[in-house]
């Protein structure tokens, strides 16, 4: 087993990969690879998440990049939406399709049980990629072709069986209605990669949520068996271990700093992926705030870090934001988040009159 890390170190860790110690001069597409992604499946939060990031971000600059597919909005770890480079589309969802066809076959399995896949994805291919459509639409013209079968099981089967890529405007700022779908090579013009590694995915994720232990790998991924991953790399990594004697590894050369490292109040978007990507999401979040967090309802709403952790939620409507803390808050950490707060408003709701309400924990 190797050195000990503390709660507060591991926090300190993955506060710097996650660029939230300070925010970053990187590029946009090098952010997204930095973090491996951001879950999208609502338009909006991405921007969040890279505002929050970056220096000097604005909406129209992701726009950019969405509109002229340098990044993609695809299922992909935990057969999630993701927005992603798409170098990244082209690397990760071939190593990502044990987690698609698992939750195919729990959701779906009956539905679509004597249905041939090469048929299927053949038929399906053909749709979007004249045509980018909808789940409903896709699995409307598919039930003309297989009669009596479950629409949005037809449409979820070619999902599953072929790399569907959301097309804009869905995925721009402030945009809504359901995505339109078509391949990812149709889009992006080139093919999936074929020499992706399950060790290169490895490396990827430590270097950005590091130092973590393989369950945490398993849990950002949805993929499962990845102990011969770990022990494979295990020469190349550096090992550590937790306060509960749980096995953490990591890059060499990745940061690591003082525990004592300040961290600055942070605005974290819904469906924060630091939330979402580990076993033990004790390096971020308590317990008990865990449990106020994580609903049957599976929405994971926008929270704020104090100190490095999670300290309440926040909601925005229009040019006010409403900031609702777990605890009570010292003046100094209720006056950083007063001007956070203003930033976050002169971002998302620029030359309307700004309020910031605190609600009473």
């Amino acid at each position: 087993m190797g050195d000990l890390l503390s709660r507060r170190a591991i926090n300190r860790a993955t506060l710097d990969r996650q660029l939230l110690l300070r925010r970053s001069q990187l590029s946009i597409s090098e952010v997204l690879e930095r973090v491996v992604g951001m879950q999208a499946q609502a338009p909006n939060p991405p921007y969040y998440g890279l505002w929050t990031r970056l220096e000097d971000f604005t909406t129209d600059q992701l726009a950019a990049l969405v509109n002229s597919r340098e990044v993609v909005r695809i299922a992909l770890m935990r057969s999630t939406i993701h927005l992603v480079t798409a170098g990244d589309c082209l690397m990760l969802r071939p190593l990502m399709q044990p987690v698609h066809e698992r939750g195919l076959q729990t959701g779906y399995g009956k539905a679509i049980a004597d249905i041939d896949p090469a048929s299927l994805v053949v038929a399906g291919r053909e749709l979007v990629e004249k045509q980018p459509m909808t789940f409903a639409t896709l699995g409307a013209e598919l039930a003309a072709r297989w009669p009596g079968r479950d629409r949005h099981a037809l449409a979820m089967a070619v999902r599953t069986w072929a790399p569907l890529v959301g097309v804009p405007p869905r995925g721009l700022w402030g945009s809504s209605g359901q995505a339109a779908h078509t391949t990812a090579e149709s889009w992006l013009g080139r093919p999936l990669r074929t020499d992706a590694t399950l060790d290169e995915m490895f490396i990827r994720y430590l270097a950005g949520f590091g130092p973590a232990s393989v369950k945490d790998v398993q849990v950002w991924s949805g993929l499962t068996r990845l102990k011969e991953i770990a022990d494979r790399l295990r020469p190349s990594l550096k090992v550590f271990s937790d306060e509960n004697g749980v096995e953490l590894f990591d890059l060499p050369t990745s940061p690591r700093p003082a525990p004592e490292v300040v961290a600055p109040v942070r605005f974290m978007a819904e469906f924060e992926n630091m939330l979402l990507s580990y076993a033990d999401r004790g390096r971020i979040i308590s317990e008990e705030h865990r449990k106020r967090i994580f609903t049957p309802n599976g929405l994971i709403p926008g929270t704020f870090l104090v100190d490095g952790f999670v300290a309440g939620t926040w909601k925005r409507a229009a040019a006010t934001l409403t900031i609702a803390p777990f605890a009570k808050l010292s003046k100094k950490d209720t006056a950083a988040l007063q001007a956070e707060g203003g930033r976050l408003l002169d971002f998302a709701a620029a030359g309307a009159a700004h309020e910031i309400v605190f609600l009473e924990p």
